[in-house]
């Protein structure tokens, strides 16, 4: 009887005894397991205080202190697509004028034929009333790329309608199919792209002068062309005060979102010089960091004039 009583006051005890620590501890957790996650939390409380934060990224101060074109460039600038109810050409060019680039890989061995009997095909070109274009520019690779490598570029300024008619003398006039044929003979391949000029540069001018021409070719991200634009015709004016800028272009018909800006120096060591100076305009270096992370991919070909060319 006493050993029941004993056991019946122990199992009151314990049964008071966990009444009182469930009402005190609604989680229903036992006390070492509160304990260890208070212990837990107030360790991670004091990680996080100590955390050291995250540095900025790296960027460079020019003497002035302005930051640099690098700095600038690793920073990123923010950009937004331009939209609206206008087409990026409407916008962007000179309305009504049409250029075409026609790219001519030469075979080696037959260099100075196709140069001759592409300069005879000029001339019949413009005698022809049916051909409504003139010839801009004609030149040879010599650096960069494909040596044995023709570029000639023409205007046709009544735009997409002259465009029409030109092609169609192509193919139907006897003595300019003859050319076409005998120009074929010469060539590994061929291609051509429409282009429309970016209104800030202005069209190219003839020039007699011997020079040296630099094509520099850039494949934008869709989309980019307006800024592209934006960021050129404010720094276009700290090149072409030099006097070097020739002409700047952007694809309609072929592969599109590229741009070929064309320059015209005296010599290599004459281009050096143009593009240190820039460096030092003021503008120029927020015109690189803010139009490089805009190109996929670019590249540039030394090109000199052949005799028929208006450019020389």
């Amino acid at each position: 009887m006493h050993c029941i009583n004993r056991r019946v006051a122990s199992q009151s005890l314990k049964a008071v005894c966990t009444a009182r620590f469930a009402s005190s501890n609604p989680s229903g957790r036992q006390p070492n397991e509160a304990a260890s996650d208070q212990s837990k939390q107030e360790r991670g409380s004091q990680d996080a205080s100590r955390e050291p934060e995250r540095p900025p990224l790296p960027t460079q101060s020019s003497p002035s202190g302005s930051q640099s074109w690098l700095g600038k460039l690793l920073q990123g600038q923010h950009r937004t697509i331009e939209t609206g109810h206008e087409s990026h050409s409407r916008k962007l060019a000179k309305k009504g004028v049409i250029y075409e680039m026609q790219t001519h890989n030469v075979r080696p061995d037959q260099r100075a034929e196709y140069i001759n009997t592409y300069g005879e095909f000029v001339e019949a070109a413009l005698k022809n009333q049916k051909v409504e274009s003139n010839l801009v520019g004609s030149w040879m690779v010599e650096t960069g790329g494909d040596q044995d490598q023709a570029i000639h570029i023409w205007k046709y300024n009544n735009g997409y309608v002259a465009f029409d008619h030109t092609s169609k003398a192509l193919r139907e006039d006897k003595k300019l199919q003859d050319f076409q044929n005998k120009l074929g003979k010469s060539l590994r391949s061929r291609q051509n792209q429409a282009m429309l000029s970016f209104s800030f540069w202005g069209d190219p001018e003839p020039s007699e002068a011997k020079r040296i021409y630099e094509l520099r070719t850039y494949t934008l991200k869709p989309g980019t062309l307006i800024e592209w634009g934006n960021h050129w015709a404010r720094a276009i004016h700290l090149r072409k005060s030099r006097e070097d800028g020739v002409g700047g272009f952007f694809t309609q018909i072929g592969p599109l979102y590229v741009v070929h800006h064309i320059w015209a120096y005296a010599d290599l060591e004459a281009r050096k010089d143009a593009r240190d100076a820039a460096w030092s305009s003021p503008g120029w270096d927020d015109c690189v960091a803010n139009t490089v992370p805009l190109i996929r991919e670019m590249n540039s070909r030394i090109m000199i004039g052949n005799s028929f060319s208006p450019l020389k």
